[in-house]
């Protein structure tokens, strides 16, 4: 009976691989690297969570060093964007500026027209101190000056002191009034020094004074003495603002 022969081995021949089945070593390296990624991703999620509380964190101690904001009120008769003179239906609003030599030549020939506005109830007229000049002056005289008309204010007595300070007015380019004197003009005004002295040394209303020029900044006024009945611009003259009260 005769045997069949098994089919001699090709030298160098290896077994056929079985269909569908990968080899050992890629389903290794597939594993090891599917544990790399997991590892991966778990270190940065814990790099992520320790970032978000050091901003946590750093936000707290933020809003624990930051400064409060100024709470300090505005002087009395006055808000956030300037003093108020009279109680007419017709609102005339100045701003000006201590320091503006133009600034004297509108209270030179206006004061008396504004006065008579208010007394007669014809109008409401608000004043806007500003702090434009101050990069002409050594020691911020705007601000300081209009910082003492909010002190004035709180007396009762900012026209008064407003009169004051024009006709003592500092050249621009100069350091301008010291504090002293600023106090000691109050006196003429008819305003108690004591009290004054200690507001205007205190700088009280500084930050009324930044407020009042940032509101007049945002609201288009570009110089001084700029001169708005019921919002709207008019020359700043006695014959045109009366014409335009009169429209109103």
């Amino acid at each position: 009976m005769a045997t069949k022969k098994k089919p001699a081995k090709t030298p160098g021949s290896t077994p056929a691989k079985k269909a569908g089945k990968r080899p050992r070593s890629v389903v290794a390296r597939q594993r090891q690297r599917e544990k790399m990624r997991q590892r991966a991703f778990a270190v940065g999620a814990v790099a992520l969570a320790l970032l978000l509380i050091a901003g946590v964190a750093g936000w707290y101690v933020y809003q624990e060093q930051r400064p409060e904001p100024s709470t300090a009120p505005p002087p009395a008769s006055a808000d956030a964007a300037g003093v108020k003179v009279g109680t007419g239906p017709v609102t005339v609003d100045v701003y000006l500026d201590f320091m503006c030599p133009h600034c004297k030549e509108f209270e030179d020939g206006a004061a008396t027209t504004l006065d008579t506005l208010v007394s007669s109830n014809a109008a409401t007229v608000v004043y806007h101190p500003l702090a434009f000049l101050d990069r002409f002056s050594t020691t911020n005289y705007s601000t300081r000056s209009a910082a003492a008309s909010g002190c004035a204010s709180d007396a009762g007595k900012f026209v008064e002191y407003a009169k004051v300070l024009y006709a003592n007015q500092p050249p621009e380019n100069s350091p301008g009034l010291d504090d002293n004197k600023l106090i000691e003009l109050a006196g003429t005004a008819g305003i108690d020094t004591t009290a004054f002295g200690q507001c205007v040394k205190d700088g009280k209303h500084t930050s009324w004074v930044d407020g009042v020029t940032e509101a007049a900044t945002k609201a288009g006024v570009n110089g001084t003495p700029t001169v708005l009945v019921n919002g709207k611009k008019v020359d700043a003259t006695p014959d045109a603002i009366n014409a335009a009260v009169s429209a109103a």
